[in-house]
């Protein structure tokens, strides 16, 4: 084995032991919202509220957190990241008002993840494998971030039940201080300069000047409304419909296990197909799974179809995405530019999460929601056809030269 491919092996290892600690833990949020929201006498929005900005703090600090990991490296961002969500989650296990717990839950958290999630982790991965593996690596950490999603579930059930809601936050904040010391395997050198390399403003003029930049990152936002609003918002939804609560929990880990196989499976199409056909294709195939959820008689097993099928179209738009990205504009600013288009599913993820608590509250039901995600995913479709996944000109001299 080659000195560059155990390079690779050790950043693509360290990379999904970290995605699979942070989105697993933040996954199991939806679960905090019934005992929380009971114990406070807070209405459904209180809880949503916070988490719908935990994800807006997210989207909006992934740009900067991304312009920092590639011009010193991943390690270091994911090392602030690991310590502000570590320190989230033990102060959203004292939180007892609402502000306490928009402080904690929201910013503080919502900065941590910025931190250890997709844009800084992905960006790191790509500069460290050759670019024919690009999408097939992207893909297996986002896998492996979707097994931590998979494996938490259960476990944060089980210290709920056994710690209640104040201590097992406070416990999951120990767990994720275990990305700090993982950080040490993200040996992410930022491409050393040759006289050339574009200025972050430059990086930021030629993807804004391209079309297809917006796109994409206007159909992601669609994707976080998404999974925000059921991520949050579905146990409790079952819990409605007269399901016992065990079934949303078994749910949500079936999306997480389910979506290990569909990211797995989206980056290596994605070696091979064009990646925005294949964003297509996953958004209308959300729109069915969603109609057909809504629209059919509600048992427990029509709800496990639902999280299988989910979770093989979860997050498979995010390697997708990324890699589209990263063809064309290069690597060099893509966990910047990447933490951009990032931003657009964080401002969809604050919508779907808010959202869905604030119509609950007003309407008693989550059905205005549900139809307007399937709505948006026949956008987000039609968002995603035209781009062209093409080099820039730049690259396309750079290549030729």
């Amino acid at each position: 084995m080659t000195s560059v491919w155990r390079t690779s092996g050790w950043v693509l290892l360290g990379a999904s032991l970290v995605l699979a600690l942070s989105l697993g833990i933040r996954h199991g949020f939806g679960l905090f919202l019934p005992p929380m929201s009971a114990e406070f006498g807070w209405g459904r929005e209180v809880f949503a509220f916070a988490i719908a900005l935990q994800n807006l703090i997210w989207g909006l600090t992934q740009p900067f957190t991304g312009a920092l990991a590639d011009r010193f490296g991943a390690k270091r961002t994911v090392i602030v990241g690991g310590v502000l969500y570590a320190i989230g989650l033990g102060c959203m296990g004292l939180a007892d008002s609402p502000l306490s717990l928009s402080l904690s839950a929201g910013l503080l958290i919502g900065i941590g993840l910025s931190g250890t999630s997709f844009s800084v982790i992905l960006g790191a991965v790509g500069r460290a494998v050759p670019m024919e593996k690009r999408s097939m690596a992207m893909g297996i950490a986002a896998a492996a971030g979707s097994f931590g999603q998979f494996a938490m579930l259960p476990g944060t059930l089980g210290l709920l039940s056994w710690l209640g809601w104040s201590v097992a936050l406070m416990a999951l904040g120990l767990l994720v201080a275990l990305i700090i010391p993982l950080a040490a395997m993200l040996k992410d050198t930022p491409l050393p300069l040759t006289g050339q390399e574009q200025t972050l403003s430059e990086a930021l003029r030629e993807a804004c000047s391209h079309s297809g930049f917006w796109l994409l990152g206007l159909g992601f936002f669609v994707c976080g409304f998404q999974v925000v609003f059921i991520g949050v918002h579905l146990p409790a939804y079952l819990v409605d419909q007269h399901l016992p609560a065990l079934v949303g929990t078994t749910v949500l880990a079936l999306v997480g296990l389910f979506n290990i196989f569909g990211t797995y499976i989206a980056g290596w199409l994605g070696g091979r197909m064009s990646k925005p056909r294949l964003l297509s294709a996953l958004y209308l195939a959300r729109a069915v799974v969603i109609m057909a959820f809504i629209m059919t008689p509600l048992t427990v097993w029509s709800a496990y179809a639902f999280g299988v099928a989910m979770g093989l179209l979860w997050l498979s738009t995010v390697p997708l995405t990324n890699g589209t990205v990263a063809t064309m504009f290069g690597v060099r600013n893509l966990s910047m530019l990447g933490g951009i288009v990032f931003l657009f599913h964080q401002l969809g993820a604050f919508l779907g999460g808010w959202m869905g608590g604030y119509l609950y509250d007003h309407t008693g039901s989550y059905d205005l929601v549900w139809q307007l995600a399937v709505l948006l995913s026949l956008l987000a479709a039609a968002l995603n056809w035209p781009v062209r996944e093409l080099p820039v000109a730049r690259l396309q001299q750079e290549a030729n030269a």
